[in-house]
């Protein structure tokens, strides 16, 4: 049998200490259970997954809401700036830590009898019938579900460790597709055998934004908010399934019955219960593996709580605000920012440096139209200055992208990009000189995109459509990212120095001109002979020439008007 406190079925890198020279490097993969990996989580500097989006439902589901729950939040600011600076649970914090694991033990066995882990004991169909594990794999065929480089065919039995089934079992009610679910016995919403209208996992409705730090013990620091107290009835899902919970009956995730209500609290949402599982183990040579499983339809969120603080924000305008929708109900203000496929993380700072303020909960009355970031971004924010300036602060961004309606996994996001704590600071240096680069990025690929408009007009022929096609704004953003990725692991060390800000910006300026030419080089490369005398196009009235010189002395003036430190230098020369 499988208990996730104590057997192996993790996979974390220990940190290792070079002797003489106090440097903390990367060590090797060990496989651990939870009460090691919390107990020495300043032993570890991160959980290795199979896929990216395994991670926040691991640390989610599990890691989070056991900490919080078993020593609850940190109060305020210097409570939390304690704990961070300690690097360690204190052992007070552990002997608590292991009486919390040692109480709720039983109720953390994978294939327990009566109460398995985040499942539903004795899960059945009217016929007894299961399908494949696959089903709970995002990267496996099955059904609809066919990833194109899979090497695997719905036909293929896929057989689960233990281990492999607990991360994808954790998975599933974070990221699982939407449409029809199988009918259980005991859900007096099935019709004919099956539900609908289920709605995508939790996180396939945000963009999931996560702070990342040094070792494990700093990364759940950062994912944990301080502030208000845990509701009473704020439980995780493994203790609302005891008979003495103080929640009432019908909100019993142990029964095929669902409901669609609204979250109750941090370690409520943290650990939601999306589906309805059951894993059907079986014997096999090489031991225990599940091959068959029943997933039906769970509990559904009636919207995206305020206090959910994984994910940015994206603020209507107060013009929009208390608008209601087809059903009569006023539609929030506020929803979640997903991110968007194929563009790269940094290209959605304006949205996670949104800081307006450390309260605990959005409202749309008091921040500015736009986005918001996180509540943990909001929350670091807050104790920056109580924080080493040079702090490695990371931030990893996942989400899935679902096609059919939302019945199939289409893509994976993932990216990771270093933020300076300073950043965090919506007034100061750092935060406006990223802001001013990231602008320019957008703009000098704007102006490449116009560069190629330009030409094709002078050949006769229409600009390449934003949506549709390889615009060369795409690829002069793409040779831009390690540039902006080397800018935010620069500014981290200036801090609020503007001579140092101004001669980064100036060092950025100068790099990304010269890739900027690069790609438009490209551009010009391919235009025709007969572009030189170009063609003149009468629209509404009025006559414009497009020609070859024209177009790149149009280009070059953008380029100075956008890079102005770096125009400024080429004057001064």
């Amino acid at each position: 049998m499988c208990n996730l406190l104590d057997d192996v079925w993790l996979s974390a890198r220990s940190m290792n200490s070079v002797a003489g020279e106090g440097y903390r490097g990367l060590g090797a993969f060990e496989e651990v259970g939870v009460r090691r990996l919390l107990l020495e989580a300043e032993r570890f500097q991160d959980i290795t997954v199979e896929l990216p989006t395994q991670k926040p439902a691991i640390f989610r589901q599990l890691l989070l809401p056991i900490i919080v729950d078993a020593l609850g939040r940190p109060r305020d600011a210097a409570e939390w700036v304690a704990m961070f600076k300690a690097g360690a649970f204190s052992p007070e914090q552990c002997d608590r830590l292991n009486a919390y694991l040692d109480g709720h033990r039983h109720l953390f066995d994978l294939f327990g009898k009566d109460a398995p882990f985040a499942q539903v004991a004795g899960l059945r169909t009217a016929r007894d019938e299961t399908k494949g594990s696959a089903l709970l794999v995002a990267t496996a065929a099955t059904g609809n579900n066919v990833p194109l480089f899979s090497s695997r065919s719905e036909g293929d039995s896929l057989e689960l460790t233990p281990a492999q089934a607990a991360r994808w079992l954790l998975h599933t009610h974070c990221w699982d597709t939407a449409a029809i679910k199988t009918g259980a016995v005991g859900d007096p919403r099935v019709k004919a055998g099956k539900t609908t209208g289920n709605p995508v996992g939790p996180l396939g409705q945000l963009g999931v934004v996560m702070p990342k730090g040094r070792t494990v013990y700093e990364t759940l620091l950062l994912n944990i908010p301080f502030g208000q107290p845990l509701l009473s009835d704020d439980l995780p899902q493994w203790r609302r399934r005891e008979p003495d919970s103080r929640v009432e009956e019908t909100l019993s995730c142990a029964t095929p019955a669902w409901q669609a209500r609204a979250s109750r609290g941090l370690l409520d949402v943290w650990t939601w219960q999306s589906r309805r599982i059951r894993l059907v183990p079986e014997e096999t040579p090489s031991g225990v593996r599940v091959t068959q499983v029943v997933v039906a339809a769970g509990d559904r969120l009636d919207s995206t709580p305020d206090h959910e603080p994984h994910t940015a924000w994206i603020v209507d305008s107060a013009a929009t605000r208390g608008k209601k929708s087809g059903k009569g109900k006023v539609v929030s203000p506020v929803r979640p920012r997903r991110h968007q496929l194929g563009r790269a993380a940094w290209r959605g700072l304006n949205a996670l440096l949104a800081v307006d303020r450390a309260g605990e909960q959005i409202d749309a009355t008091d921040v500015r139209a736009g986005f918001h970031t996180s509540v943990l971004l909001s929350r670091i924010g807050a104790v920056r200055e109580r924080l080493p300036q040079e702090y490695p602060l990371q931030v990893e961004l996942t989400g899935i992208a679902y096609g059919t309606q939302s019945s199939v996994v289409e893509d994976v996001f993932f990216d990771e990009i270093p933020l300076p704590l300073t950043a965090l600071n919506p007034d100061g240096i750092v935060c406006g000189s990223l802001l001013e680069a990231l602008s320019q990025a957008e703009s000098l690929a704007g102006a490449v995109n116009n560069l190629s408009a330009d030409l094709r007009r002078a050949a006769g022929t229409e600009p390449i459509p934003w949506d549709k096609g390889q615009r060369p704004g795409d690829t002069l953003l793409h040779a831009l990212d390690p540039l902006v990725r080397r800018l935010l692991a620069g500014l981290r060390t200036i801090g609020e120095d503007f001579e140092q800000s101004e001669r980064g910006l100036t060092a950025w300026e100068q790099k990304a001109g010269r890739e900027t030419w690069k790609v438009a080089e490209q551009v010009l490369s391919t235009a025709a002979p007969t572009l030189f005398s170009g063609r003149t196009v009468t629209k509404d009235g009025k006559e414009r020439v497009y020609q070859l010189s024209r177009a790149e002395r149009h280009f070059l003036d953008r380029m100075d008007e956008i890079l102005t430190r770096r125009a400024a230098l080429r004057k001064a020369a």
